[in-house]
């Protein structure tokens, strides 16, 4: 019985491994003709457990342009009962044909020829660089459909070199971009929780940086597949920039303890600003960490984004996180123990992206 059992599960790893041997990702399937989803990619029923919203329902919009106080109050409330909330009017902080460039750039890479794109593929940050399909490939139930380069910035700076030349500069100038959007958005946020507006900063949560960009071809059967599971994103903040093809969408709960999914849609000259796992424990779940994923579209257009997912760079055994102390008191104690970064990122990585244990893991 045993041995029969392995079968189907022996054949999945030597199809994973086969796929992930091609080296030309999900875009080398398309490029090859497929006319339905492998079944490596097939996830059952994955849009039937919640409801979309009603019509009119849109996460919360925060303009930087507005006094200070205002934009913090905005950001607070939007981190409080959302988790999400379209950033607009930043103009001041990035320059105007971003992030529309960085986004050509990646699509420029993941439409390279499949033998110039496979020299890039690899599952190993070397040099902090890596390009390949699904970062949890061979730990989840069901491959989704996307195509990713991944980077580190910090604590440790990659090796630029190993950044596919067609996007190498745009990459490098966003990430810069990028990190004062983070520095602005976070200062909203501290001031949000009644602290000093370089609270998180001053906890080195500008200093781990994660870029990751996304490529998710047409699909020939999208309700059979998804872009993105449903996941949390682990760091304190995340920083979004997608192209006008849709497909990002936030689970909510509504006061009346309704949950949906809300279509997070591309807005001309916004970016998407997200919660993660750390900034809500950070916050003694002041700020929430919200699900999100991404749905397959049925137009034939390929969808880009590039997200960078920002993250305390103080990584010793000796700095330990977890709820601010400032927060913390007798009337309002921990909801989470402390940790060192190096546990917190075990815990991540130990799982696969659709699992929800990691706040879990924390909480006392």
């Amino acid at each position: 019985m045993a041995s029969a059992a392995a079968a189907p599960d022996s054949d999945r790893a030597a199809l994973l491994r086969a796929f992930d041997e091609s080296r030309t990702g999900v875009r080398g399937l398309v490029e090859s003709g497929v006319s339905t989803v492998p079944d490596l990619f097939v996830h059952p029923d994955p849009y039937a457990s919640v409801p979309l919203a009603p019509p009119g329902v849109s996460i919360p919009v925060v303009d930087l342009s507005l006094p200070a106080p205002l934009a913090a109050a905005a950001a607070a409330a939007a981190a409080r009962d959302w988790g999400f909330f379209y950033l607009v009017n930043y103009e001041a902080l990035v320059p105007s044909d971003y992030p529309a460039k960085v986004l050509t750039a990646v699509r420029a890479f993941h439409e390279l020829p499949a033998p110039e794109r496979a020299t890039h593929y690899g599952r190993a940050m070397g040099g902090g660089v890596s390009y390949s399909s699904n970062v949890d490939l061979f730990r989840s139930p069901a491959a989704s459909w996307r195509d990713t380069i991944q980077l580190g910035f910090g604590p440790t700076r990659p090796d630029t070199e190993r950044i596919p030349p067609v996007c190498r500069s745009e990459i490098l100038e966003w990430e810069a971009h990028t990190t004062a959007v983070a520095r602005a958005v976070m200062a909203l946020l501290s001031k949000g929780l009644g602290l000093g507006e370089a609270t998180l900063e001053e906890a080195s949560c500008l200093e781990g940086k994660v870029m990751v960009c996304h490529y998710y071809p047409v699909c020939p059967e999208p309700d059979r597949t998804m872009g993105l599971v449903p996941h949390t994103d682990p760091g304190v903040l995340t920083v979004l920039a997608q192209d006008g093809v849709g497909g990002l969408q936030v689970k909510h709960t509504n006061e009346d303890g309704e949950s949906y999914w809300v279509d997070a849609k591309p807005v001309p000259g916004a970016l998407v600003i997200n919660v993660g796992d750390l900034l809500q424990i950070m916050s003694n779940d002041k700020y929430k960490s919200v699900e999100h994923r991404v749905v397959m579209n049925s137009c034939e257009e390929e969808r880009v984004s590039v997200a960078v997912f920002f993250n305390p760079g103080k990584r010793g055994d000796s700095v330990f996180y977890g709820p601010l102390p400032e927060l913390v008191s007798s009337e309002n104690p921990p909801k989470y123990r402390s940790f060192t970064m190096s546990e917190f990122l075990g815990a991540f990585f130990k799982r696969d992206l659709a699992s929800k244990a990691l706040i879990e893991h924390f909480k006392l």
